[in-house]
């Protein structure tokens, strides 16, 4: 005779558990309004934008891979329930991680990212206070021989931030330098920081050559006071 168990997956997941806590923090309204006018263009429609915009919040929470994050949400019941699966539903494969992550782009989901931000500001978790602001450099996935040789035989002494782009692939990336010697070419990350919680407020990319001063404008909280190297 077998014995029969009911499981409910609400109750496999503890109160005290994260995934409930961020649930509990992050409205969702906002990403899926902003998610249903790609829902048209979903080759996926048996999954759903929104949860599987959850699956990828958990690939950066839990710093895995697409062909991990796949396994992850396979086999763990708190991911399943974060993303909106019970137990005897399909996930998705790998392939439907990139897909989406190519369709929503930089530009709406920093919007999405904002409007989390405006979230916390509500609910008293960022408060922009006391912000700290630093950058950091980010190196192009290039060395830049071809180039180099290209720009020697159009006569050119060598590559600099006036000509790079002629010869470059990447016609955004610029040659940075940080002291007298540390050069690197590609970009310069810029981020605020609410220093009450540790909360990062807003994120910048500029070309190498941007100074810090001038890449301040991008991520400057809009009150209270900053404080930079």
């Amino acid at each position: 005779m077998q014995q029969v168990e009911m499981i409910c997956l609400e109750d496999l997941v503890p109160e005290s558990y994260n995934y409930r806590k961020f649930a509990k923090i992050w409205s969702f309204s906002f990403v899926e309004k902003r998610l249903r006018k790609l829902e048209k263009d979903n080759p996926h429609k048996g999954y759903g934008l929104l949860r599987i915009f959850k699956c990828l919040l958990l690939q950066f929470l839990e710093n895995c891979s697409d062909r991990e994050l796949e396994r992850f949400i396979q086999e763990n019941t708190a991911a399943r329930w974060f993303c909106g699966f019970n137990l005897r539903d399909n996930t998705p494969d790998h392939t439907v991680f990139c897909q989406l992550r190519k369709k929503i782009g930089t530009n709406i989901l920093s919007k999405i990212l904002a409007d989390l931000r405006d979230q916390l500001k509500d609910q008293g978790l960022m408060s922009e206070v006391f912000t700290f602001v630093d950058a950091t450099h980010l190196i192009a996935k290039a060395n830049l021989w071809e180039e180099r040789d290209k720009a020697i035989a159009e006569k050119y002494e060598k590559l600099n931030n006036e000509n790079i782009s002629q010869f470059s692939a990447d016609v955004q990336a610029k040659i940075g330098c940080k002291g007298k010697n540390k050069y690197w070419y590609g970009y310069k990350q810029h981020t605020s920081v609410d220093m009450q919680t540790g909360l990062i407020n807003k994120v910048a990319i500029t070309p190498a050559n941007i100074t810090d001063a001038s890449g301040f404008k991008h991520v400057c909280p809009s009150q209270g006071a900053s404080y930079m190297d």
